[in-house]
């Protein structure tokens, strides 16, 4: 069993800190640059430490971990910065596509910089070395991703870790409520409150492809709801970019179909070029769902390739065969979002979030007004120009301001999401 190094207290396995002297604890063991619980990393501004594994997929696996900043930088003041740090798994880095899938994400949330997407922080690559000759505690300071001529090691996005639950998460519980309610309750959210979800996603999607970025696989697990109500966007893993700059090039759609079949457009089932309208689809498929309780083609009845088959033959059920609430004016909304012809659909999510509030029968708001407002500016050019930088701020700071409002049950620690 593993012991402190400061006080020899027993350690669980991969602890990164000990719960008796609170010290960091070094790395036992680790790959060429792969990450593990308790690995230090020396970025030169400050240090980050791994703490512990949130997850894993096909394309990496990710990771909680404490940016502690340097207290002779410029930033030494700062409180620990909370990070999720998600490595490219190193089987993928034989595969051309996969990087560039991994590369495109990194670049979506830097050039996003919206409140309701998960915010970047740093794309980076690093090596272990051995000071005194030592492996007690791997130290590393490169650049970000720099190029050598050895074993390519797989890159590490940082971002921020969102503490929250996915708006999947939330969509089960209130379908767990309305059944001991009853009949006549709502068997999802009720529109209000879907309302105040749905229009931060539809606003990240707009800014999204304002900047040429379709996100390809939004669902409610993909959707984050911090603690304070703000919604944050995660994992543009498989996002299309219309200009990327990392030179890498991911599979067009032509040649791959990535996505989860319960949401995908039937464009992007067929493998046909999609645009914006194609997170539309899916957008309406996720309001669906939080309303009625379930998506309109059930994952739990049907295979992968029968869920895509119904988006593009299938109509989707009424909304009002799993929802009597809801009126004509919000079935009509549904039906045009959801309609198999993207020419049929709504052209921006600005113009798909009006009609739905409309029908829904709710009043503007500022921060509506300012998450279009966002998308429009966002549009026009670089963020960088002084001018256009101070407006995007000042919305921010209102859309952030404004949603802040509704806080979420306390989580047991060590359950953070990305």
């Amino acid at each position: 069993m593993a012991t402190c190094i400061q006080c020899n207290h027993s350690l669980a396995e991969g602890a990164a800190v000990c719960p008796s002297c609170r010290s960091l604890q070094p790395a036992r063991s680790s790959a060429r640059g792969q990450l593990a619980p308790g690995l230090q990393i020396d970025r030169g501004y400050g240090r980050i430490v791994v703490d512990a594994k949130l997850g894993s997929g096909a394309m990496g696996t990710v990771y909680r971990a404490w940016l502690f900043y340097d207290p002779k930088g410029p930033k030494g003041h700062e409180k620990p910065l909370p990070l999720a740090l998600k490595q490219l798994n190193p089987r993928a880095m034989v595969q051309p596509e996969i990087r560039a899938f991994f590369q495109n994400e990194a670049e979506a949330l830097r050039l996003l910089e919206h409140p309701n997407v998960v915010r970047f922080h740093e794309l980076f690559t690093w090596t272990p070395t051995l000071p005194g000759g030592s492996d007690a505690e791997p130290l590393v300071s490169t650049p970000s991703m720099p190029r050598s001529s050895g074993p390519a090691v797989p890159p590490i996005l940082a971002m921020e870790l969102v503490d929250g639950d996915t708006l999947e998460d939330v969509i089960a519980r209130n379908v767990a409520r309305a059944r001991l309610a009853g009949p006549g309750a709502f068997p999802g959210l009720r529109p209000d409150r879907a309302w105040y979800y749905l229009q931060q996603v539809l606003g990240a999607l707009a800014a999204g492809h304002a900047l040429g970025i379709v996100h390809r696989d939004v669902k409610p697990s993909n959707i984050l709801i911090r603690r304070d109500g703000i919604v944050k966007m995660t994992d543009y893993g498989i996002a299309h970019l219309v200009r990327p700059m990392h030179g890498g090039r991911p599979p067009s759609p032509q040649e791959l179909a990535p996505g989860t079949g319960a949401y995908m457009s039937p464009e992007q089932v067929l493998g046909r070029p999609l645009d914006g309208r194609s997170d539309l689809y899916s957008a309406g498929i996720v309001l669906y769902e939080t309303i009625a309780g379930r998506p309109p083609f059930l994952p739990s009845e049907k295979s992968e390739f029968a869920l895509r088959m119904d988006q593009v033959e299938t109509p989707p059920p009424s909304i009002r065969l799993f929802v009597p609430q809801a009126t004509l004016a919000v079935e009509h909304v549904f039906m045009r979002a959801l309609a198999k012809d993207p020419a049929h659909r709504f052209g921006s999510a600005i113009e798909m979030g009006e009609a739905f509030r409309t029908a829904f029968g709710i009043p503007t708001t500022p921060e509506w007004r300012a998450l279009g407002e966002f998308a429009y500016v966002a549009k026009r050019g670089p963020a960088e120009e002084p001018e256009r930088a101070q407006k995007l701020a000042t919305l921010r700071q209102i859309v952030a301001q404004a949603f802040r409002t509704q806080p979420m049950p306390a989580r047991p620690q060590g359950q953070q999401r990305r």
